[in-house]
């Protein structure tokens, strides 16, 4: 992991450093479930992350140990995404977020067993 110097010494505060923008827990949603690896996958996803913000999320998620990349194509050099076993270890957070934002927002509730969608009513 890369050698930082926290602002904070609360847990959740450091946690919210490295996870904690608007895009981050999204990129990391598509590689766990979704099977998006590649940039271009990860940029047509359906929430439309700007091309400049998505490769500073995929350095700083490298740079944390949470994703790897690896070279696919060497002209032009193109990278395939995987998360790392640490950043596996983020489904459960993903999942009670998710559960939490489907019964009290409304929204979808995945099922990453069966890879679908449980709608609400509220949609």
């Amino acid at each position: 992991m890369t050698d930082h110097a926290f602002r904070s010494r609360c847990s959740i505060a450091r946690t919210l450093e490295i996870l904690g923008d608007k895009w981050t827990l999204l990129v990391v949603r598509d590689l766990m479930w979704h099977g998006k690896h590649t940039f271009g996958a990860l940029q047509a996803s359906d929430e439309h992350i700007p091309a400049n913000l998505l490769s500073e999320r995929l350095k700083r998620l490298t740079d944390w140990g949470l994703v790897t990349r690896e070279a696919y194509q060497d002209r032009p050099v193109r990278y395939r995404y995987a998360l790392t076993e640490t950043g596996r270890s983020l489904e459960p957070v993903l999942l009670a977020v998710m559960r939490w934002g489907h019964e009290t927002l409304g929204g979808g509730l995945f099922d990453p067993a069966t890879g679908r969608t449980e709608a609400t009513a509220r949609d």
